[in-house]
C-alpha cells in the first residue's frame, strides 16, 4: 500500500494515483500531513496549524 513520503502515513492507491506525477507511488505529502501541504505541482510548508 502507498505511504507518505512525508509522514509515513498509508494512503490508498486511488488518492497517490491522483496525486502524484506518472512512475511515483508515493505521494511527498498527504492529508494527514500537518506541516506541509500540496500547492499545485509543488509541496510547500503550511502557513499555519491545520486542524481536521
Amino acid at each position: 500500500m502507498p505511504e507518505c513520503q512525508n509522514c509515513g502515513a498509508f494512503v490508498t492507491k486511488a488518492y497517490a494515483r491522483v496525486f502524484t506525477p506518472r512512475g511515483v507511488e508515493q505521494p511527498r505529502v498527504c492529508p494527514d500531513c500537518e506541516d506541509k501541504l500540496r500547492d499545485g505541482g509543488d509541496v510547500r510548508e503550511a502557513r499555519s496549524p491545520r486542524h481536521s
